[in-house]
């Protein structure tokens, strides 16, 4: 929780490798020459693609990644698969808990059998609430089995002491994807509500209550959430850190949540810490312990048993998963069809048990030569921010001196951690998924939790060795890049320089861009939220950072919905940044090298075509929608055109000729690196 990490990528988490309809690293194919590249250099690079590529019945979006998503799930059925078969593993080793974990899952015979029935003991303890202390009692169960409700707590760097762990609260309990689910006065979202509440009704009633009870409780959930909601903060508001940072004491905790005992909370959750916590967005506590008192103890059991049947759906009998489905992805995301159970199992086993899946998969996966390659281009990309950094006009002396600390102090994590996580504790065995998902969760939370009042491990990861993806991590000043990212398209081996530094070279830019992005430059060179910037530098670079906010908010992604300029602004700031950064290094790499054409493309040409075929993607409009309300990432589409249309380099690469929409006027362009 609250962690600051920033990622390249969202919804994505799988090995990579070239699709089945694309063998070489850039496939003119996939092309559509009919357009211009200054007119929209992204249906220039992927137009033919786009065109041909449907989205599959269980996805809700197909691109370049979903491929590679594909054809990957594929390799880890195989070493997942492969686990299952052996029924005599040591107990506690990888190859036990990922082949006994996904045996249960893949039973499906007696999960049909089971129904909701192994969620009976939680169902008691819900039912036996009949005080505000046995609730509070419930509050802090359901936090150690990642229910997160009404509020959610965890652990992290304190934000201004990064080498302390502290406990950290925040704004959580809804049942849809965002506050605005609940708040915006639009048809579309009334008529979502409504949805929603009888998707809730469903539920219930597949728990066995009458019609008319569940529409009641379905009612009194909605009622809470929407309480919930309108004190949360916006994704906008979320992506301050200072506006998310309030270290209280237990003593000013208890005085702002006099309803709430603390002391009662702790123990429930096995928390013998008693130093300060952040208190991410205070109003909203107040509002849960105002509710504590305004709501029956009858409907916040309601609620309970919503959120533990919720939480939980995905993993019982095919009534609850389909009508699960139903909602969350058919409704939210568009997707036509239930993804086949092997497919849910290989996800399932893979996020609850990382670092057990990440040991099997690096075996065969990842090699000693393509870390040393990886190092290399982190390197190269490190001293190319480093020169640009020096060279900057608008940046005094002082604050290049600070900017010169951080970049150097950058730590870089390639391919898995050094040290993997020891699951001695964690009992998996061939019962009901759902047990052995909970005992995961409670796992995960006794090791969140033993973290306070020790040192930071600076070796721990947040993403497994197989993940599609990147992070640069705001407190621990870190940019990490698994073994899933190393490989085509994003990392060839056998490809031209162009083709790496506008893949994998453009990844590496944008995590160290993070780092000085609108969130990330509040933060100093040991991950401490700290103002190391003159007053006069801070705003010549918020002035360049408002240009690239006014420029995605003009952008229109579907219907009259237009690009969040201020949720999308980091990951914005990151992609000009990280294509602007590998383009320059990729200019000395090329140095006293032959000026060699490939299908009729210079180096500079195919290293902008690289870049831009990774954004490739068709969504659903659903899915489009959703993201455009809750994911910090601009469209495909617009994280390939909006960072070229700033960039004189792509310009002269395609002769992009004025009044060309690539083209931005020079007043209108921004250059921050």
């Amino acid at each position: 929780m609250l962690k600051s990490i920033v990622a390249l990528l969202a919804l994505l988490s799988v090995a990579v490798c070239f699709s089945a309809d694309q063998t070489k690293p850039i496939d003119t194919a996939n092309m559509d020459t009919s357009v211009k590249p200054g007119e929209d250099f992204y249906r220039y690079a992927n137009g033919k693609w786009l065109a041909d590529n449907t989205i599959p019945a269980d996805e809700s979006a197909w691109g370049s990644f979903y491929e590679v998503m594909d054809r990957s799930r594929r390799v880890l059925r195989e070493i997942i698969e492969g686990a299952a078969k052996l029924s005599d593993a040591p107990k506690g080793s990888p190859t036990q808990l990922v082949g006994d974990f996904y045996t249960s899952f893949m039973n499906e015979a007696q999960t049909e059998k089971d129904g909701a029935h192994p969620l009976d003991d939680e169902m008691k303890r819900i039912a036996a609430i009949n005080t505000l202390d046995d609730l509070q009692d419930a509050f802090a169960h359901f936090q150690t089995i990642d229910i997160n409700v009404p509020f959610g707590l965890g652990t992290g760097q304190d934000a201004k002491n990064s080498t302390e762990i502290i406990v950290e609260l925040e704004q959580s309990g809804l049942g849809m994807p965002d506050r605005d689910y609940y708040t915006l006065t639009d048809e579309p979202s009334r008529k979502l509500r409504e949805q929603y509440i009888a998707h809730v009704t469903k539920m219930f009633g597949l728990l066995g209550d009458d019609a008319a009870s569940a529409a009641k409780q379905a009612a009194g959930v909605m009622a809470i959430e929407t309480e919930l909601a309108t004190a949360s903060y916006t994704r906008v508001q979320r992506r301050d850190p200072e506006a998310n940072y309030h270290k209280l004491t237990l003593e000013a905790l208890a005085a702002l949540t006099p309803n709430l005992s603390w002391p009662r909370l702790y123990q429930g959750m096995g928390i013998a810490d008693k130093r300060d916590v952040n208190v991410a967005q205070p109003d909203f506590l107040k509002k849960v312990d105002a509710l504590t008192r305004s709501v029956s103890i009858a409907d916040w059991k309601t609620y309970l048993r919503w959120h533990l049947i919720n939480s939980n759906a995905s993993l019982l009998s095919s009534a609850f998963v389909n009508e699960n489905f139903d909602f969350n992805e058919k409704t939210l995301t568009g997707a036509a069809e239930q993804k086949p159970r092997w497919k849910r199992g290989i996800r399932l086993v893979d996020h609850s048990l990382p670092d057990a899946v990440g040991q099997l998969y690096v075996v065969k996966n990842f090699s000693p030569e393509a870390k040393a390659k990886a190092v290399k281009l982190v390197e190269n990309l490190r001293a190319e921010l480093r020169e640009r950094i020096d060279k900057l006009d608008w940046m005094s002396a002082v604050t290049k001196a600070q900017a010169h600390r951080k970049l150097n102090a950058f730590a870089v994590k390639i391919g898995y951690p050094d040290k993997w996580r020891d699951y001695s504790a964690l009992t998996i065995d061939r019962g009901p998924a759902v047990l052995n998902y909970m005992r995961v969760q409670q796992f995960e939370f006794r090791r969140q939790i033993a973290k306070l009042g020790k040192p930071v491990d600076r070796t721990e990861w947040h993403m497994s060795a197989p993940t599609v993806n990147a992070y640069y991590s705001q407190n621990m000043n870190e940019i990490v890049f698994p073994a899933g990212i190393l490989q085509p398209p994003f990392f060839d081996a056998n490809a031209d320089d162009a083709v790496n530094y506008g893949g994998i070279g453009a990844v590496i830019g944008h995590e160290m861009g993070h780092g000085f992005d609108d969130k990330g430059r509040k933060s100093d060179a040991d991950g401490n939220l700290k103002d190391w910037w003159t007053e006069a530098d801070e705003k010549a670079y918020n002035a360049r950072a408002e240009v690239v906010q006014k420029q995605f908010d003009a952008y229109v992604a579907i219907d009259d919905l237009h690009v969040n300029g201020a949720l999308t602004l980091g990951e914005n700031l990151a992609d000009l940044g990280g294509v602007t950064l590998a383009y320059g290094a990729l200019q000395k790499a090329l140095a006293g090298k032959p000026r060699t054409l490939i299908d009729g493309f210079t180096p500079e040409q195919r290293f902008f075509l690289s870049f831009a075929q990774i954004w490739r993607t068709n969504s659903r409009p659903q899915l489009a929608k959703m993201r455009l309300r809750v994911d910090p990432h601009s469209p495909g589409r617009f994280r390939c055109n909006g960072p070229l249309s700033n960039l004189v380099e792509f310009m002269k690469a395609f002769d992009i000729k004025d009044g060309e929409p690539m083209m931005r006027k020079p007043d209108e362009r921004v250059r921050i690196w």
